[in-house]
């Protein structure tokens, strides 16, 4: 299992936007694609507020590029995407790293 790491850095006050664009709009496009959440947090305490982080699950970078490729290039995907950012961008900038677990360290317990 490969882990994306993603943070959003909106621009000041639209995290809002953000969320509900995730909650209206990106999970059904993510759903028809099959693509995985691990997980979403914003920063109480830290260097900004305006952040959104989440991660993504992948069985592969081979599945990553396959499915990532496929939902950025829906038409429908890019058209409401920039539905949402009328009449103002929402993010700033984009973060992506990816994690691999250290298998020998475990996994905590829940």
């Amino acid at each position: 299992m490969i882990y994306e790491y993603r943070a959003y850095t909106c621009l000041p006050g639209r995290l809002p936007a953000l969320i509900e664009r995730f909650e209206k709009v990106t999970f059904a496009f993510w759903e028809t694609y099959g693509i995985r959440h691990a997980g979403f947090w914003t920063t109480d305490i830290g260097e900004s507020n305006q952040v959104l982080h989440y991660l993504l699950q992948w069985r592969s970078m081979a599945e990553r590029e396959q499915k990532w490729g496929a939902f950025q290039a829906d038409t429908a995907w890019v058209a409401a995407r920039a539905a949402t950012e009328t009449p103002d961008k929402i993010v700033a900038s984009i973060k992506s790293e990816f994690w691999s677990p250290v298998e020998r360290l475990g996994t905590p317990s829940a």
